[in-house]
């Protein structure tokens, strides 16, 4: 079948699978802001996920040209489309509720240019029962077409690691669903058209939708796991580290470091889960006690900074602290949900006095996102303190012991400095 590609939402992950259907497709990129937009139609994407030149490949000029990615904000560009996929992003609130809004707004976006016999598929990471409790209601009210009478969907989570030049789109696994066997062929079908890992078709849309979510669970209890490991091996004064480089010597240990546990999947998906869960009337206490763990670690790192500042005499107020890194990963731009702001946050309740500088992170976003100054600029004054929250590669070259002042101690919370360090997770 020809089948004509509209991508909804642009970031980390639509970009990135719009490129990839692009060398094989007409492809159709729609996303509401003007901005990013106009910023991929000249050739550039600042998220980093598709370097510049590959993007360039594929774009074309006009929504109708063969083979290709067009972007836009104009509804009536993806009028023509047979598939669309939905891929903006599914956050929570302040009280850790899942927001649902953009895949209703997206859902009502598709649903003004659905026609008979096309195809919606989601790759936002939901609870199971979001596609078709949710989304196919507004597909159908907008659109006025029924369920799997004239249109039809499907669920094909996202595995998109922001920054991961190894693992990009195409190799990694894709898992594929759809709302009748024939349908859910032809998804899988045309996912294993570009994926050259392969795919794995799921027996049921909620299958899907499940898979995805403990996906992500599975590694925050195990991540916090070895942070509840940090805090007890830190009170009888072991190195964490060197006691995770022994076990792992067993064949079958999980290789999982402690850390600070944020962005946009693993410190989001499991309350997803949760909220699904509770609605059944279940209170998940393994998955509610993994995320509490880890929203405390921002906390816990502060007071383990401050607390080696006193052993070394530093008066704490006042005292100036360098923060390295703001993103909530290494070697990326992406600031969503970065944990590293509690971190940040809990210094200042000290009273002291903060600098971040981080090179990959934008000021503006970071400004926009969390009212917070940073720099991008290596800072030439000495710190009291310095703390390492992201292992980004210009941070490894810094000659952190000589930015210190005489007594200023250096933590490293991802545990990678090959310099002596006061303390790390």
């Amino acid at each position: 079948m020809n089948e004509n590609i509209a991508i909804i939402g642009l970031g980390y992950v639509g970009l990135p699978l719009a490129r990839l259907f692009a060398t094989k497709y007409a492809v159709v990129g729609f996303d509401i802001n003007e901005e990013r937009v106009s910023e991929l139609k000249s050739g550039h994407d600042s998220t980093l996920e598709v370097p510049d030149n590959i993007l360039q490949s594929v774009l074309k000029n006009a929504p109708d040209d063969q083979i290709g990615l067009y972007c836009s904000n104009n509804l009536e560009d993806i009028s023509k489309c047979n598939v669309y996929v939905v891929t903006v992003p599914t956050p929570v609130d302040s009280t850790n509720r899942p927001i649902l809004i953009p895949l209703y707004k997206a859902s009502e976006t598709v649903g003004k240019v659905l026609k008979k016999g096309d195809v919606v598929v989601y790759e936002s990471t939901v609870y199971p029962g979001v596609t078709e409790d949710e989304c196919i209601p507004v597909l159908e009210k907008i659109s006025g077409l029924s369920y799997n009478i004239d249109f039809y969907a499907g669920y094909s989570p996202e595995r998109i690691n922001p920054g991961d030049k190894e693992h990009t789109v195409e190799k990694i696994l894709k898992v594929t669903s759809g709302s009748t066997p024939e349908i859910a062929k032809r998804i899988d079908n045309l996912y294993a058209s570009v994926i050259t890992a392969g795919t794995h078709k799921a027996p049921s849309i909620k299958v899907a939708e499940a898979a995805k979510v403990i996906e992500n669970s599975q590694r925050d209890i195990n991540i916090a796991f070895v942070n509840e490991l940090a805090k007890i091996f830190n009170l009888m004064e072991i190195d964490t580290h060197d006691v995770l480089e022994a076990a792992g010597t067993k064949w079958n240990f999980l290789p999982f470091k402690p850390g600070l546990v944020g962005g946009h999947c693993i410190g989001v998906d499991p309350y997803y889960l949760a909220q699904k869960a509770q609605q059944y009337g279940y209170h998940p206490e393994i998955i509610l006690a993994g995320r509490r763990m880890n929203d405390t670690m921002g906390k816990y790192v502060a007071a383990e900074v401050v607390k080696l500042m006193v052993q070394n005499d530093i008066k704490i107020r006042g005292a100036k602290i360098l923060v390295l890194g703001i993103t909530f990963k290494e070697n990326c731009p992406d600031v969503r949900n970065t944990k590293a702001v509690d971190v940040i946050g809990n210094l200042k309740s000290y009273g002291t006095e903060i600098t971040v500088y981080d090179p990959w992170a934008s000021p503006d976003e970071v400004m926009s996102e969390y009212n917070m100054n940073t720099t991008t600029e290596i800072p030439k004054e000495k710190y009291d303190a310095i703390v390492l929250a992201v292992s980004h590669k210009q941070f490894l070259e810094l000659p952190l012991r000589s930015m210190l002042s005489k007594n200023g101690v250096l933590y490293d919370v991802k545990g990678v400095l090959k310099c002596e360090v006061e303390g790390r997770l």
